[in-house]
């Protein structure tokens, strides 16, 4: 690369190992911990009125949040601040960045070369947040929400330290 790309590169594009995770399969969207969702500050979310729901929370200063199973992206809200996977088994799973962080209307988020209607597989970055900034006004808590299980029965592992592609799955 010379000096001209160098001075003039816009931020690189995320690239993060592929995993390779059965179609039935969610696993964590990045290296962070998984939190008692009755914690998180909002009832809605507190109280799983959405559906089945996992919490987590990361204390790096950026992170990048990806597809935490392989489908269709679905829903790509324009400010980055959730996003919804329609599981290639039919599962349909919405991830919540933050408490109110809509409010934000994107500050923060970045979309990462990702579109609604995309293919995804596990593990693929969707956005990357900047959780510092973030965290000073809101409660940054994620959460990962099953909002039509397709007559499956998912139950979640509980609170512990998890990595991006670990089956989030009590099997």
């Amino acid at each position: 690369m010379g000096l001209f790309d160098k001075l003039f590169k816009k931020e690189e594009e995320v690239k993060l190992e592929p995993l390779h995770v059965a179609d039935d399969d969610i696993v964590a969207l990045a290296d962070g911990k998984i939190i008692d969702v009755k914690t998180v500050t909002d009832a809605m979310f507190a109280e799983e009125m959405m559906g089945k729901t996992v919490a987590f929370k990361y204390d790096a200063d950026k992170v990048t949040l990806c597809a935490p199973a392989n489908g269709t992206l679905g829903v790509l809200f324009p400010t980055g601040h959730a996003f919804g996977i329609l599981m290639n088994n039919g599962v349909e799973l919405l991830v919540h960045i933050g408490v109110d962080t809509v409010n934000t209307k994107g500050d923060g988020f970045k979309i990462l070369n990702k579109k609604q209607g995309d293919a995804v597989k596990a593990g693929d970055p969707i956005v990357t947040v900047d959780v510092k900034k973030l965290r000073a006004s809101y409660d940054m808590s994620t959460m990962l929400i099953v909002t039509n299980p397709n007559d499956l029965e998912l139950n979640f592992v509980g609170e512990k330290e998890v990595k991006r592609g670990e089956s989030l799955l009590v099997k």
